[in-house]
C-alpha cells in the first residue's frame, strides 16, 4: 500500500494514464472519461494465464499491471528511458503487482537489447510507431522477440485509405506533437505486419472526430490496434508474393535487422485468444483478417467507450 506522504506526491503529479492510487483518490490522466483504450480492449481477449509477456513503451505501467491481472507469469515493462519510474513504483505498491523494467533507448534493435530476455508469448507495441523515424525498423527489430504462434499487438495512428503510402507529418499537418512522424495506410500497415510473419487476427479501430485536435481535413485519420498471430517465413503473405519471401531470404536489410528463427527446435507458444465472431470464419478460412475490410465493412469501429474499464481509466477494482 501507499503511504500517505507518496499519496500526496503521486496525486500532484503529471499522469499521462487516469489511476486510482487509493479508494475514492483518482490522479487525472489526459484523456477524456469516454476516450476507448483499445490495446486494452483487444488484450482482454488474449489468454495471459501463464505467459511471459512484454510491453513496448509502458509510461507509467498501466498495461504491466492488466497483464498481472489477467496472470502473465512474466513481465517485462520498458521505455526509452526511465521517466516514469517513481510512478511505476507507486503502481506497483498500489495494485500489488509485480514486473521488470528495462531502458531500452531508442526503439530500434530491440532483439538486440533484450536478447538476454528470451522470446515472448504477448509482446505490445503500442502508442509508439508513429514516434520513429523507422516504422519498419522498429518492427522488424520487434519481430524476434515473439514466440512461434505467440501474439503481438499493434497500435498506431494510420490513414483509412486503400493505397500503398505511408504519410509524413510534414509541418505537423497530421499532428502538431513534434515526436510524431508517420502515419501509414491501412492497407500498408498489414502488408508491412505480413511481411514480417504476423497474420492479423482481430483489431479495432477508432476514428479521429471532427473535434479532436488529431482531425485532419481531408482525410479519414484514426487509430488502430491489431493483434496478430506470429506464423511462420512467409506464412502471413499471399501465395502469389515471390518478392517478399525472397527478400525475407536476400535483403541485407532484412536479414540484418529481423534475424527470426523458424526452424522446429524454436520455443512455440500455446497462447489462446478469442477471436470476435465477425471474425471466426475469415480467420478460419485464411488463417487472418483483411484489416481495411475488418474496419470498414465488419463492425471493428469503436466511437466511444461506454464502460470505464474500456477506457484509459485503471480502478483498483478492475481485473482487465
Amino acid at each position: 500500500m501507499l503511504s500517505n506522504e507518496e499519496l500526496a506526491q503521486a496525486a500532484k503529479e503529471w499522469w499521462y494514464y487516469t489511476v486510482e492510487l487509493s479508494p475514492g483518490l483518482v490522479a487525472q490522466g489526459t484523456y477524456p472519461p469516454d476516450f476507448p483504450y483499445m490495446p486494452r480492449m483487444l488484450m482482454r481477449q488474449a489468454h495471459l494465464q501463464g505467459q511471459d509477456c512484454l510491453d513496448l513503451g509502458s509510461m507509467e505501467g498501466v498495461i504491466p499491471v492488466l497483464m498481472n491481472r489477467k496472470g502473465a507469469r512474466r513481465v517485462l515493462a520498458t521505455d526509452a528511458v526511465p521517466h516514469c519510474a517513481q510512478k511505476m513504483d507507486w503502481l506497483k505498491k498500489a495494485y500489488k503487482a509485480d514486473w521488470d523494467f528495462r531502458e531500452v533507448g531508442l526503439m530500434y534493435d530491440l532483439h538486440q537489447k533484450l536478447a538476454d530476455e528470451g522470446t515472448f508469448d504477448y509482446v505490445n507495441l503500442s502508442g509508439v510507431l508513429y514516434h520513429v523515424f523507422s516504422p519498419m525498423h522498429t518492427l522488424a527489430c520487434a519481430r524476434p522477440l515473439v514466440k512461434k504462434n505467440g501474439l503481438f499487438m499493434l497500435s498506431t495512428n494510420v490513414v483509412n485509405e486503400q493505397s500503398d503510402v505511408m504519410h509524413f507529418n510534414t509541418a505537423g499537418k497530421l499532428q502538431t506533437e513534434p515526436n510524431t512522424f508517420w502515419y501509414p495506410s491501412i492497407p500498408l500497415l498489414e502488408y508491412m505486419l505480413r511481411y514480417f510473419n504476423f497474420a492479423p487476427i482481430d483489431c479495432l479501430y477508432s476514428r479521429h472526430p471532427s473535434d479532436a485536435a488529431l482531425y485532419v481535413p481531408g482525410k479519414e485519420c484514426g487509430f488502430i490496434s491489431i493483434v496478430c498471430r506470429a506464423v511462420e517465413r512467409g506464412g502471413a503473405l499471399p501465395a502469389d508474393d515471390g518478392w517478399a519471401r525472397r527478400s525475407m531470404l536476400g535483403s541485407w536489410e532484412y536479414t540484418g535487422l529481423s534475424p527470426q528463427k523458424h526452424g522446429a527446435e524454436q520455443p512455440a507458444s500455446t497462447i489462446g485468444y478469442d477471436i470476435p465472431e465477425a471474425l471466426q470464419a475469415q480467420v478460419a478460412q485464411k488463417g487472418s483478417i483483411d484489416l481495411y475490410l475488418a474496419v470498414n465493412e465488419h463492425g471493428r469501429r469503436v466511437v466511444r467507450a461506454t464502460r470505464a474499464q474500456d477506457t484509459y481509466l485503471l480502478r483498483l477494482t478492475d481485473e482487465s
